[in-house]
C-alpha cells in the first residue's frame, strides 16, 4: 500500500509516516519498481499503536524500546508494565508539586486582600510576594507591615 493510502487508513500524514520511519518506530518499507514505497497492511496497526502509546504519554524513545521488544518475539508486557509504573510516580510526583503550588497561592491569595497597597515600603518590590517576617497562628504568611487585626481576612480598603 503506497504512503497516501496508510496515511488515510492511520489517520496521521506522510510526513509523519516519514518520521517514523527516519526515527525508527516504523520498518523502512519495501520499494516497488518505480520506487514508492509498499507497506505492508500491518503499517497500519503499528502506526495505530504508535499513537495510542503517545496518547498515554510515552515518550518516541520508549515507544520504540517496546516495539524493538515485540519485533524480537518477545511480549513487551513486563516493559510496558515498568514504563506505567515510571509515569505513573511522575504524575503522583507533578500532582503533588501542584497541589503544593496551589496551597501557596492560595496563601497568597489571602495575602493580597489582606494587604493595603498603602502599607508597601519602597524597599520591597511587592509585598504580597515579599517572604513575610511573621505568619498567623494558622500558619498563612502576612507580610511585613500587613495588618493582623483585621477581620475575615480583609482590610477595610478591601471589604466593598
Amino acid at each position: 500500500m503506497r504512503i497516501g493510502v496508510l496515511a488515510d487508513r492511520a489517520g496521521v500524514s506522510a510526513k509523519t509516516i516519514r518520521f517514523y520511519e527516519e526515527a525508527g518506530l516504523l520498518p523502512q518499507p519495501p520499494r516497488t519498481s518505480a520506487r514508492y514505497r509498499d507497506y505492508p497492511e500491518e503499517a497500519a496497526s503499528r502506526l495505530s499503536f504508535i499513537r495510542d502509546a503517545q496518547s498515554a504519554g510515552l515518550t518516541l524513545a520508549e515507544i520504540r524500546g517496546v516495539l524493538a521488544i515485540r519485533d524480537s518475539g518477545q511480549a513487551p508486557c513486563r516493559h510496558v508494565t515498568g514504563l506505567i509504573d515510571e509515569h505513573l510516580a511522575r504524575i503522583e510526583q507533578r500532582l503533588a508539586e501542584l497541589e503544593q503550588a496551589r496551597r501557596a497561592l492560595h496563601g497568597l491569595r489571602r495575602r493580597a486582600q489582606a494587604t493595603d497597597p498603602a502599607d508597601c515600603v519602597s524597599e520591597d518590590v511587592c509585598s504580597i510576594l515579599a517572604g513575610p517576617s511573621t505568619r498567623t497562628a494558622a500558619g498563612d504568611p502576612q507580610p511585613e507591615g500587613a495588618d493582623h487585626s483585621t477581620s475575615g481576612g480583609r482590610t477595610a480598603a478591601h471589604n466593598g
